[in-house]
């Protein structure tokens, strides 16, 4: 929600997170990176299983909406609590490596807050991966899949809808009536897969991260930006 103290910004600025703000796949490594850290071999073949099983479904032409909440089953019967902590734990240690970041999108995004826009992460993630993420990179909001709990542990389940796809232009519009002020025909968003389209679609400038030839096909005249090296 806006911040009522602060100054209003100039315009909403979406971006994805997984290859477009970050280089990698953030929920996988952090679905190895928990599992193995806190139940060992058993837990890194709990998370290999996994992985095949979106792997298969991905093959198979299933959408990525599907594959998203197969990746959440995988968490069912883990306690909250400890996979906030091993997120926060998993930024630390990523986050400090070299090409963790996208430096291109990293420096639109900074250059949009300097601005005086707001930055909203937009991410199929969850809060465990996103939010240290949005921390550090100062967001104003973050849009992402939220995982279902009872009594602090998750079920497997995730409330609502996950944040991909159609869902993502869902999560954009709704936020976007909180500032009356801003059209999204002035708004920004950064995406590099076509499970983004939706989101781009939804705003008056799009930037497609890596050049995804089928996702510039779809948005003409969208800018381009690189998804490695320097900026």
């Amino acid at each position: 929600m806006p911040d009522p103290s602060g100054p209003a910004p100039r315009r909403l600025v979406f971006s994805d997170v997984d290859e477009t703000l970050l280089s990698g796949k953030s929920l996988f490594d952090f679905l190895d990176f928990y599992f193995a850290g806190l139940h060992g071999a058993d837990g890194a073949r709990h998370a290999a299983r996994a992985r095949r099983r979106i792997a298969a479904l991905v093959a198979a032409g299933a959408p990525r909406e599907v594959g998203n909440r197969v990746y959440y089953e995988a968490w069912k019967g883990e306690r909250l609590d400890d996979v906030t902590a091993w997120g926060t734990d998993w930024f630390a240690r990523r986050s400090g490596t070299p090409g963790f970041y996208v430096p291109a999108t990293r420096a639109a995004l900074r250059a949009h807050r300097k601005a005086g826009d707001a930055v909203v992460l937009v991410s199929g993630s969850f809060p465990a991966v996103v939010d240290p993420v949005a921390v550090d990179i100062g967001a104003d909001h973050v849009l992402c899949t939220r995982q279902e709990t009872r009594e602090g542990i998750l079920t497997g389940a995730v409330v609502g809808e996950p944040c991909i796809g159609e869902g993502k232009r869902r999560a954009v519009r709704k936020l976007a009536e909180c500032y009356p002020d801003i059209s999204l025909s002035d708004c920004y968003g950064y995406g590099d897969h076509v499970s983004d389209l939706p989101m781009l679609s939804a705003v008056g400038h799009p930037v497609v991260v890596g050049g995804s030839r089928e996702l510039v096909a779809e948005i003409s005249g969208a800018r381009v930006l690189p998804a490695t090296g320097p900026v």
